[in-house]
C-alpha cells in the first residue's frame, strides 16, 4: 500500500547531480509557489503524487501510477530536480524504475524536449512537465515521438519495427500493432520489474547508483489491509 506524506488536491549515461549550488531565494520562493500551486485540480494530473525531497526543497520526489497502455499497471517513481536558478532554467526529471521507453535515458533522465521545445521562464511551469510525464505514456504520444529527442534509440527502434512489421507506417503517422511485439513485451516488463519487493518496499535505499526516494510503499498485513478496505468501502479484489 502507498504511504504518501503529503498529497495535492487531488538517463545521459550517470546519474544527474543533485543540487551542490546554494539556490536563491527567488528560486526557492518559485519552487515553493509551485508546489502550493498543485493543490490546484488541474495542476497535478490523476495518477501523480508529489511530495518535496527530506533533503531540500530543491528536488521532488513522485510517484506516476499508470492505468492504460502498454505500460499499464506501472507504478513509477521519479524526481524533480530544480536548478540553483529556476524558473530560468528547466527542472530535470529522473525515474528511479528501470523503464524501457524511447524518451527516457538508461539513466532514468526523461527528455521534456517533445513537449516543450524551449523553456520560457514564467511561461512553463511544472504541472507542464507533470502533464507531460504522465501524457508521454500514453499510445497517442508515443504514436508521434521522434527519434533526435529520444534518449533511449533501442526503445525508439523497436517502435519503428512495431509499425513496419504491422504495415502502418504510412507518411510518419504511426498506429502500433495490437498484437503481441516486441516493445509491448519490454513495456510489460517495466510494469512487472516496477512491482517486485526491491523496486516497492526499498525504503528508499538508492540501488545501481540511483539515487534516494522518499515515497515508500509498505506491505500491509492481512488484518489491516481487510480493515482499511471496510473504512472506505472497498469490496475485496476478484481473481480471475
Amino acid at each position: 500500500m502507498f504511504n504518501p506524506l503529503s498529497r495535492p488536491a487531488h538517463r545521459p549515461s550517470k546519474s544527474v547531480s543533485q543540487p551542490t549550488e546554494a539556490p536563491t531565494s527567488p528560486a526557492r520562493a518559485a519552487i515553493a509557489l509551485e508546489y502550493a500551486s498543485l493543490r490546484n485540480l488541474s495542476h497535478c494530473p490523476l495518477g501523480i503524487y508529489v511530495v518535496p525531497s527530506t533533503e531540500t526543497l530543491m528536488i521532488w520526489d513522485a510517484v506516476l501510477f499508470v492505468h492504460q497502455g502498454y505500460y499499464s499497471d506501472s507504478v513509477l517513481k521519479f524526481r524533480i530536480i530544480f536548478p540553483p536558478n529556476y524558473p530560468e532554467r528547466p527542472p530535470t526529471v529522473q525515474f528511479i524504475n528501470e523503464v524501457f521507453h524511447p524518451l527516457i535515458s538508461p539513466a532514468g533522465i526523461f527528455s521534456l524536449t517533445p513537449q516543450i521545445r524551449t523553456w520560457l521562464p514564467n511561461q512553463h511551469h511544472v504541472f507542464d512537465v507533470l502533464h507531460f510525464v504522465k501524457a508521454a505514456f500514453k499510445r497517442d504520444v508515443l504514436d508521434k515521438i521522434e527519434e533526435a529527442d529520444c534518449l533511449n534509440k533501442e526503445a525508439y527502434t523497436c517502435i519503428v519495427c512495431t509499425h513496419l512489421s504491422s504495415g502502418a507506417l504510412i507518411k510518419n503517422t504511426r498506429r502500433y500493432h495490437e498484437s503481441t511485439t516486441s516493445f509491448a513485451a519490454l513495456a510489460t516488463q517495466t510494469a512487472s520489474l516496477s512491482h517486485s519487493a526491491s523496486a516497492l518496499y526499498d525504503k528508499g535505499q538508492p540501488t545501481k547508483g540511483k539515487p534516494s526516494h522518499g515515497m515508500q510503499f509498505i506491505r500491509l498485513k492481512s488484518k489491516i489491509l481487510k480493515e482499511e478496505r471496510e473504512k472506505f468501502g472497498l469490496k475485496e479484489w476478484q481473481l480471475d
